[in-house]
């Protein structure tokens, strides 16, 4: 579970420069390198006030838009320019990368980032699984919308075997989405191989669709392990620049626990135990979004959903809304439920266009998002000289 270190200042925008580019500073004699050394705490300190003020701007959203399709958009637009940031910094100090001990924290970050691959495919999967659901809800709107038509036995027939299926697929049974891992959907590279369980516990596809036997949670601990700020003798020998590389792992770790968090995955779970320490500003923003989000998860009616997406709740709220009225209607129709009927049609109606105009864009984010991953991490072992082919 998330905490925040009581060390350092809990100010959002406090001038992190003063308490580790510092460091560095007194370490530095010459006025050529003090010039070059300045530059670079320059670019540094920039992209951590960049990586704060983004989620800064994520975390003062209302409760209405938290967790919508719209808000995790923006949530991937934030990462991919923080991801493409964060890339040019490593392609400009290619000479320092390169070296101990700051290529082992890059190379550790790059095997996280494959490790990212796996939830991005997962995710690609609870994607598909929204869109069954939409089917499901398109047959239920198809069957009672009114318009000229009388409403008749025969459309509550039709719109109540929907509704049953529609709750047979949303239910969160154990091997919830193995259906759709075994269709091989990866945004990587075609599965010509069989998977193999690693003595961690999860999954190694890493480069294709997820297992039956991967586990979103196993996955994100394995990430989220040995996730520590670097000290301050680790800042000054590698110039500050393993600070970018900290801040980069733990903005990959949030993205991915919020993508495990909203989209239906295989074994789910919130509970992984990370930090965001206040001595980086961005610590305060990351750790108010997530007490929103676990509030939110703690809601009698989130606590057994199957993603804490909003449009999921939407569409949990208005199906057992609309169950009830169907097993209560009684023919012919009265007044008083027949406008009933209409407005949980026109509440499912609002729910089709949420997913009909969100779930396209925000699957081409996801691969978009998984292709950048591979692109900085092919790049960054070409550098540190080692294979660019996934394990």
């Amino acid at each position: 579970m998330p905490s925040t270190d009581n060390q350092g200042s809990s100010s959002p925008l406090a001038p992190f420069g003063r308490s580790i580019w510092s460091l560095r500073r007194e370490q530095v004699n010459s006025i050529d390198v003090n010039h070059e050394s300045s530059a670079l705490e320059i670019e540094l300190e920039s992209f951590q006030k960049q990586v704060t003020d983004r989620f800064h701007g994520l975390s003062a959203v209302s409760a209405d838009e938290l967790l919508s399709i719209v808000w995790i958009r923006k949530l991937l637009d934030v990462f991919v320019s923080c991801q493409e940031e964060f890339r040019v910094i490593l392609l400009s100090n290619k000479a320092l990368v390169s070296k101990p001990p700051l290529d082992r924290s890059v190379a550790e970050f790059f095997e996280r980032s494959v490790k990212a691959l796996d939830i991005c495919n997962a995710t690609r999967d609870g994607i598909e699984k929204i869109r069954l659901w939409q089917k499901h809800l398109e047959i239920i709107l198809c069957s009672l919308e009114s318009g000229q038509r009388a409403l008749g036995e025969g459309q509550f027939r039709r719109a109540r075997k929907a509704l049953m299926d529609l709750a047979l697929t949303m239910l969160d049974e154990k091997d919830s989405g193995s259906v759709f891992s075994h269709r091989n959907r990866s945004f990587g590279r075609h599965n010509t191989k069989h998977h193999h369980q690693s003595p961690g516990g999860h999954s190694r596809s890493h480069s294709w669709s997820v297992s039956r036997t991967w586990s979103a949670a196993k996955q994100l601990q394995s990430i989220a392990n040995n996730l520590i700020p670097p000290r301050g003798n680790e800042i000054v020998a590698t110039s500050g620049l393993v600070v970018p590389v900290f801040t980069m792992s733990s903005v990959l770790m949030f993205v991915l626990w919020v993508l495990v968090a909203a989209i239906p995955c295989q074994d789910r779970s919130l509970n992984i135990h990370f930090s965001f320490p206040r001595q980086f500003s961005w610590g305060t923003p990351l750790h108010l979004l997530y007490e929103r989000i676990i509030e939110e998860s703690k809601k009698r009616e989130r606590r057994n959903s199957n993603g804490l997406l909003k449009e999921i709740y939407q569409v949990e709220r208005c199906a057992r809304h609309m169950t009830d009225l169907v097993e209560a209607v009684q023919f012919p129709l009265a007044e008083e439920q027949k406008m009933e009927v209409e407005q949980g049609v026109q509440e499912l109606a609002l729910v089709c266009e949420a997913f009909k105009n969100g779930l396209d864009p925000l699957e081409r984010q996801v691969r978009d998002v998984f292709h950048r991953i591979m692109k900085c991490r092919n790049e960054g072992l070409e550098f540190l000289g080692k294979t660019n082919s996934l394990e």
